[in-house]
């Protein structure tokens, strides 16, 4: 977990970039966003990526092999990946080249508001005129372009990924435990009760990345008032004290009382709470379809490979979303500068975002357009085909990650808070006062 001088470091980095993007919003250069098709000739030259992507994942090893693909027929084309990994390095790295007007041709980001002024200041390519002028706007899953999408509807960044985030759960230990799964996300601490009951660890949670917590911040919100209400809280026509945020409150309180956690789950990792999972020692477990390779394959311990299955996000009384409405997240987006976008990443984006489908869906992953059949291993489980179906029948509303939301200082803020409050640090209205006070202080940032 990073160090308070390294997150006010962070912080203050993020806020200084924000500052500088606001006063140099002129000087970006005259181009136009919706001038997908420019004028010229297509010139060769090395074009770079600025991402936040695992560099031996699927999407950097299908764009790797697809751009040599372009550069036999283009010599003296090349992309030049620039990588990090890590989620908040990458973002200190963004905004400060956004700052500076030194992004290259094309960079990852979330549809966060620092985006969006990006946007609104024409720095972006409009990706909504790109892939209708490239023919492959209706290519593309309607679930991924909207997350892709900001609050006004719309489009800068382009797709690469395609999930569904599930609670994956042993049956065996609910059967051993005499609890069902949860119908409501109200039976969720009793199920935890039942559970603690028999000796069994009910939900694994990767506590030390701070986001699958806040993921279950974002549930019962969306199943209560739907996707508006965290626009609102980050518009500051909402708070936290609005019906639908206590109720999570309360309700991420009831997690903590009930111990669906394990032990010690602040300073659990990734790969331990994934393990503890995976070796029968908990019995659920939250988390996206990227990880069908190790839950839905032959690679998952014999002891527990036939008593996993999973189930979708529950409804609450009187949702207002639907049951196949969930965390369908399409992942970090790639956006494209308007100021350096020419013939040449008009042509090499004609063909990478034409010819990626199938390449990524190749590796087994399920593809951001409904055009490429995804492979499935021959080593898969009757899940693994299961899932990948599910993508065809998603709804349009998307739970949306809170992260990807929230302006820097209220998510670090409120990742605190949250972990404070399932472990009974804090109260219910604490966490509310608290959070309120958060976003009033930082209404203006």
């Amino acid at each position: 977990m990073p160090s308070t001088t390294r997150k006010g470091a962070l912080l203050a980095a993020v806020t200084t970039a924000a500052l500088a993007l606001s006063s140099c919003a002129g000087g970006a250069g005259a181009a136009d966003p919706t001038d997908v098709d420019p004028d010229g000739e297509v010139v060769a030259r090395e074009i770079s990526w600025l991402l936040s992507r695992p560099a031996d994942g699927g999407v950097i090893t299908a764009m790797q092999q697809i751009a040599q693909e372009y550069a036999e027929e283009h010599p003296g084309f090349a992309l030049n990946l620039i990588t990090t990994p890590d989620r908040p390095s990458y973002v200190q790295k963004y905004e400060t080249l956004a700052a500076a007007n030194k992004l290259p041709e094309l960079f990852d980001t979330d549809a966060t508001p620092f985006a969006q002024k990006l946007a609104q200041q024409g720095r972006m390519v409009d990706v909504d005129a790109l892939l209708d002028d490239l023919g492959l706007a209706d290519d593309y899953r309607d679930a991924a372009l909207a997350y892709q999408r900001f609050d006004d509807g719309s489009l800068y960044m382009v797709p690469f990924e395609f999930q569904l985030e599930f609670f994956w759960y042993n049956s065996e230990l609910l059967e051993q435990a005499g609890v069902e799964v949860p119908a409501t996300l109200d039976d969720f601490p009793r199920m935890c009760e039942g559970l603690r009951a028999a000796g069994i660890t009910p939900i694994a949670l990767d506590g030390q990345d701070q986001w699958p917590l806040e993921r279950y911040m974002a549930y019962y919100p969306f199943r209560m008032a739907g996707p508006d209400y965290v626009r609102d809280l980050k518009n500051g026509d909402a708070s936290f004290a609005d019906p639908a945020g206590r109720a999570a409150a309360e309700w991420l309180y009831d997690l903590g009382q009930a111990g669906c956690f394990q032990e010690g789950f602040s300073s659990t990792g990734y790969a331990d709470a994934q393990a503890l999972f995976t070796s029968g020692k908990a019995a659920v477990y939250n988390i996206g379809t990227w990880e069908l390779s190790n839950l839905a394959t032959e690679s998952l311990d014999p002891a527990v490979r036939d008593k996993i299955d999973y189930f979708t996000l529950p409804t609450t009384e009187g949702a207002v979303t639907a049951d196949n409405e969930y965390v369908t997240p399409s992942g970090i987006g790639m956006a494209v500068n308007a100021k350096t976008y020419d013939p040449l990443v008009r042509d090499f984006l004609a063909f990478a975002l034409e010819r990626y489908p199938e390449v990524y869906a190749a590796t087994g992953a399920l593809s951001p357009t409904t055009t490429a059949e995804t492979a499935i291993p021959a080593d898969a489980t009757e899940l693994y085909s299961r899932a990948v179906a599910q993508a065809d029948e998603v709804g349009t509303a998307i739970a949306m990650p809170w992260d990807t939301q929230l302006d820097p200082a209220t998510n670090t803020r409120l990742q605190q808070e949250l972990t404070l409050l399932v472990q009974g640090d804090i109260t219910p209205d604490e966490f509310i006062t608290t959070m309120d006070a958060t976003l009033a202080e930082n209404s203006d940032g």
